[in-house]
């Protein structure tokens, strides 16, 4: 044998002399120094995370936005039952699957489970879906499951899905969040606040990878997540919504509009409306206009001029302004008006109201020229460059020119008189015309009252000033009689109302796009009105916002922005029972006495005796109250709530102090916890809506 052949076999061998000897060492050390039991119940057993219950997105009046359902995938632990027990039920077992999933027949039901128990699964899944918490109470019924999880082997594995009883409404703000964490609104915004702390329990894993929980009871309890108030009003949301789409369908060369409603002296939004055309044509709530789009605003931004001018002292509204024949050249740029004839000699107060470009173009120049830095501080004063930072991201970024700046040019001051060669968006518009609405304060717009667990406020947020006076007091009272002027005689004309007054501006501008204004005669507009309303006691500011795609056709602010404003005001002055005197009729000869569900009895007797030509309760001593069907049953018992609507069920069952749990829309068809049942140890109530 060759000394070469003998190399090689020695070699052999000590490869698994050394792999023999790292084997025996492991041994070793299992054995004496490590405590492989711990590791081998490592394995098998470990802890794993409960997410805690997201809490819920509320409108300001406690109504659901959003509510996250709980849903149960259903499973049988096979070795559980006794056999005895087993082989008489599961033929009734299969045929109830059967009927509730209808996803297969019976007998492949039973086929399915006797190979599941003949093979020791101890987590099999059974069904085609999950079910929800009113399926889960007949499955508990069901033959061999109403035996419970010990005796008849029956698991419910619970999954929390996101529900929003009112569709698509506000979709938008109210926002999503995917599956890789990644959202909108404020269900992302607020993520950390609604999702709550997670809990622990002990699981144990089985043959093929699956974990089951040990026990019941968790080893760390998770913690759910707070009930995020907002500001919004669900009733003016569908105003706007509805005002919005109607105007929509009158033409097809919308692309998007927005509307949105704010309080005047607290800055809360009441309604945001965000429409964005899909591929098929129809409108959806998938695109914040709102926040997000930051463009040139066109003439709503000539009010902001008006302010720069009457602080500087340079005018009054009756000072003199030549508008000529609509036609005026400067720095190689003709600016033009509407009309085809010009104005002429008229007042400020009319250029403002007929929404001249050549008049304030003019104004701007003579008196800011050569002091465009005085022109942009005043501005700059009034918050326009100023991001808003609301609590829903994805705010568009503001820009306003300083005259030091790279870009600017002569045309720069003319053109910003105008409103372009500024960048704002429809909320900071809307914002700015809520301080003039308000006497000069500026406030901070937000969406979010407080943060509330298990029907309790835990934190509060109060209205935020952004500015104490963004301009005089004398100001503030010139621009108020020219924004109502451009209602009862300017361009705003047609929305003018007796029953109420509304003060406001309209404003038409072209959108830029692909670096131009007009490409071969088409043009992108976007017209907006934004005003306030009553006029001698503001209440809401509003703005509506539309845009077009690429059109020879002109769209005005007056022609179609306005109109979806008066239609929105009109549903909030129409819902309100405390603008003016209701219309007074003559008495009938009974008084009727309808008899109501039970309720908010406070609100439903106000629209009773408004309904019967009376203000107020407290003026309405002689009309009898309406009579109260009662189906409290008792203090300490869950209320019968079916056939009542969300509102007056909500009102209900949190007046007892428990969480509502809301599935579906209409009115309330089923609930459970049941009527009567003992409200001691009763947190939630699910209760079921179908139209």
């Amino acid at each position: 044998m060759s000394n070469k052949v003998l190399a090689r076999i020695l070699l052999v061998y000590t490869i698994f002399a050394l792999a023999g000897v790292v084997v025996l060492a492991q041994i070793v050390y299992l054995k004496f120094f490590s405590d492989y039991r711990t590791i081998a119940t490592e394995i098998a057993y470990s802890p794993e995370e409960i997410e805690a219950n997201r809490g819920n997105i509320l409108a300001y009046d406690g109504r659901f936005l959003a509510t996250s359902v709980p849903y149960y995938q259903i499973r049988i632990d096979c070795l559980a039952p006794a056999d005895t027990t087993f082989q008489k039920e599961v033929t009734g077992l299969s045929v109830a699957l059967a009927n509730l999933f209808k996803d297969k027949s019976a007998s492949a039901y039973e086929r399915e489970i006797r190979n599941a128990k003949e093979n020791g699964k101890r987590y099999k899944q059974l069904g085609n879906r999950d079910v929800t918490h009113l399926e889960l109470e007949k499955i508990k019924q069901f033959p061999l499951f109403r035996h419970g999880p010990n005796l008849g082997g029956f698991i419910a594995v619970q999954r929390n899905k996101r529900n929003y009883p009112y569709g698509r409404l506000a979709f938008r703000t109210i926002g999503f969040i995917n599956n890789q964490k990644q959202g909108v609104g404020i269900e992302y915004s607020c993520d950390f606040d609604l999702k709550g702390y997670p809990g622990k329990q002990m699981t144990q894993r089985l043959p093929g990878g699956e974990r089951i929980p040990l026990s019941n009871t968790p080893l760390i309890r998770p913690q759910d997540g707070y009930d995020i108030q907002t500001t919004l009003d669900i009733d003016i949301q569908e105003a706007a919504e509805t005002a919005l789409r109607n105007q929509l369908a009158r033409s097809d060369v919308f692309e998007g509009a927005t509307a949105v409603v704010m309080e005047v002296t607290t800055g809360a939004i009441r309604a945001i409306a965000n429409m964005k055309k899909n591929e098929d044509g129809s409108f959806d709530e998938s695109y914040n206009y709102a926040i997000g789009a930051a463009t040139e605003p066109g003439s709503t931004f000539k009010l902001a001029t008006l302010i720069a001018l009457l602080e500087g002292g340079y005018l009054s509204l009756s000072s003199k302004v030549d508008a000529g024949n609509g036609r005026w050249s400067y720095s190689g740029h003709t600016f033009r008006d509407v009309t085809s004839v010009g104005y002429g000699n008229i007042s400020v107060l009319q250029a403002f109201g007929k929404s001249s470009n050549v008049s304030f173009a003019q104004l701007a120049v003579k008196h800011f020229s050569g002091k465009e830095k005085e022109y942009v501080d005043k501005l700059y004063n009034m918050k326009l460059r100023e991001n808003l930072n609301v609590e829903i991201l994805g705010e568009g970024q503001s820009m306003v020119r300083y005259p030091t700046d790279q870009l600017w040019s002569r045309l720069s001051l003319p053109m910003m008189s105008i409103g372009y060669e500024v960048l704002l968006t429809p909320m900071h518009t809307l914002t700015f015309y809520n301080a003039i609405a308000n006497g000069g304060k500026m406030m901070k717009p937000y969406f979010i009252e407080g943060h509330k667990r298990y029907g309790n406020v835990e934190r509060a947020f109060r209205p935020q000033t952004l500015s104490g006076a963004i301009c005089s007091k004398s100001t503030i009272d010139s621009v108020h009689k020219a924004l109502r002027y451009v209602v009862q005689e300017g361009t705003a004309k047609s929305i003018n109302d007796s029953r109420y007054e509304i003060s406001g501006k309209t404003g038409t501008a072209q959108i830029a796009f692909d670096g131009k204004y007009i490409d071969n005669g088409y043009r992108k507009h976007q017209a907006s009105f934004v005003g306030f309303f009553p006029s001698d006691h503001p209440r809401y500011t509003m703005i509506v916002v539309l845009y077009t795609r690429k059109t020879r056709d002109n769209f005005y602010g007056g022609t179609w922005a306005a109109p979806v404003f008066k239609e929105i005001a009109d549903k909030i002055y129409s819902t309100g029972n405390d603008w003016s005197d209701p219309i007074i009729r003559e008495k009938s000869p009974e008084i009727i006495q309808p008899p109501l569900l039970a309720g908010n009895e406070h609100y439903s007797n106000d629209i009773i005796h408004i309904l019967s030509g009376k203000k107020h309760r407290s003026s309405a001593n002689n009309a009898p109250p309406a009579k109260w069907a009662s189906n409290l049953l008792d203090e300490v018992s869950v209320p019968d709530v079916k056939g009542m609507s969300l509102r007056d069920a909500l009102y209900l069952l949190e007046r007892k102090g428990v969480k509502v749990t809301v599935v579906g829309m209409g009115e309330v068809v089923a609930q459970n916890p049941a009527p009567g049942t003992p409200l001691d140890g009763v947190r939630n109530v699910e209760i079921t809506l179908r139209k």
